[in-house]
């Protein structure tokens, strides 16, 4: 499941070109100005560790922590000093059809994108926190090139053999992260919607495994499936089993 890697960038000072776009934004309407000022006013994270001499820096963020079904998943994404996306931000702010427009694009103007994964069972072993963890690892150990820095929203990761700054909110303040959050929220929709037509009684296409109406209804009437996390409470209340055995609650 990891997207299509893209050819390698230097980084370094901001571009010219990215500077002259900028610019030609500015000039256009009042929304896209307001757009411009947003993802400009997202880079002083990178502009930190790039003058401190990392070349390097990766932003890693997740989706699918909350949902009752479904796999974990992280992203990795290193964008050059020249990465110029007005309308990126936060997955969680973005409509789908907002997050599937510039998934491509982030693909395609990054330096480096990778996706590291963490199973059910994995989860209900070991609990979703530290699940996301190893995920995150997997994501950035599946990078072609090896970052000087990761900037990671929310908590530190755990044994991650890279420097590392967290960042709380790191989403919406952090243009490499909110990159990183938009591939990984994309990545794992599509996931579930291609995992629909196995489990047709959930919804998975329109819920992707969150607890909505549907969904808990569909657990209460026909059971968990293999997909879902039996360590979470309304699983294991529908499965008819002991609830919190793992950090799910």
């Amino acid at each position: 499941m990891t997207p299509r890697r893209p050819a390698r960038r230097a980084a370094g000072a901001p571009a010219q070109s990215r500077v002259r776009a900028a610019r030609r934004a500015r000039g256009g309407d009042a929304a896209m100005r307001a757009l411009v000022r947003e993802f400009e006013g997202r880079w002083r994270f990178e502009r930190e560790a790039w003058a401190a001499g990392c070349r390097t820096v990766a932003g890693i963020d997740e989706a699918g922590r909350g949902p009752l079904a479904g796999p974990v998943v992280a992203a990795a994404v290193v964008v050059p000093p020249d990465f110029f996306l007005p309308g990126l931000d936060d997955s969680k702010q973005l409509t789908a059809a907002q997050r599937d427009a510039l998934y491509p694009r982030i693909l395609a103007s990054s330096t480096a994108v990778a996706v590291g994964m963490a199973s059910v069972p994995l989860i209900d072993a070991v609990n979703i926190l530290r699940a996301t963890f190893v995920a995150m690892r997997r994501a950035v150990a599946r990078l072609p090139l090896r970052p000087d820095l990761v900037l990671v929203d929310g908590w530190p990761i755990p044994d991650l053999d890279v420097g590392q700054r967290a960042i709380t909110g790191g989403d919406r303040l952090s243009n490499s992260v909110a990159a990183a959050s938009v591939v990984a929220k994309v990545t794992r929709d599509r996931l579930m919607c291609r995992l629909d037509p196995r489990y047709p009684a959930y919804g998975f296409a329109r819920n992707k495994g969150y607890g909505t109406p549907e969904h808990l209804g569909a657990l209460a009437r026909v059971g968990p499936c293999p997909l879902h996390r039996r360590s979470f409470g309304p699983v294991a209340l529908a499965a008819g089993e002991p609830a919190g055995a793992a950090a799910g609650e």
